[in-house]
């Protein structure tokens, strides 16, 4: 069955793809106004099991973004993390961009290496770190997203913005393909493989 033109949809479509981007653009200048959120010099594990103190994650750099992934057990976060390995490289020339979950460094190995991934990754494993940048729920349980982080002259960090990830946000790709389908997704879900 072959579908029928909706009077005006065409304009009321494009109408709303401008409102998004400048609704995006609004939402972009109020998060600079956010207050900052000065936080501690946590530790992380590397894959090779040696300290990682948060602070030299910025290297020689004073912003740093940091990816919250859930870790191996969550399929969506795997989704989202493999689409980083086509702009680890290109956030990299901008500024640091890594990403922690809290699976132990030898999990998180393993299952990073079998994925091909090629960012940078560390493990929060037996720290607050998720707790405390406002990515778990009360028993503790991590939640995806992002958090942007500055450190200023004196060497103090401090948490600047973040966000969540979930279906449809603007960090994966695979949402905004589907949603131009007609059934949408239509119970798809991503699966360590197919």
């Amino acid at each position: 069955m072959a579908r029928t033109a909706t009077p005006g949809a065409a304009k009321e479509v494009q109408k709303l793809e401008k409102e998004i981007l400048k609704t995006k653009q609004k939402l972009t200048k109020l998060r600079k106004k956010l207050p900052k959120k000065e936080i501690s010099d946590y530790t992380f594990k590397t894959w090779e099991g040696a300290d990682v103190t948060l602070s030299s994650l910025f290297d020689e750099r004073n912003e740093l973004i940091v990816v919250h992934n859930m870790g191996k057990a969550c399929r969506y976060c795997t989704l989202w993390a493999d689409g980083f390995n086509g702009i680890y490289w290109h956030m990299e020339n901008r500024l640091p961009f890594v990403v922690v979950s809290p699976d132990d460094y030898q999990t998180q190995r393993a299952f990073g290496q079998m994925r091909g991934w090629k960012f940078r990754m560390f493990s929060s494993y037996g720290t607050r770190f998720f707790a405390d940048m406002g990515f778990a729920s009360k028993d503790e349980s991590p939640w995806p997203g992002v958090s942007a982080f500055v450190r200023d002259k004196k060497g103090r960090i401090f948490q600047v913005a973040k966000t969540y990830f979930g279906p449809g946000d603007d960090f994966c790709a695979v949402w905004h393909f589907l949603d131009l389908l007609p059934k949408g997704a239509n119970g798809w879900e991503p699966q360590y493989s197919y």
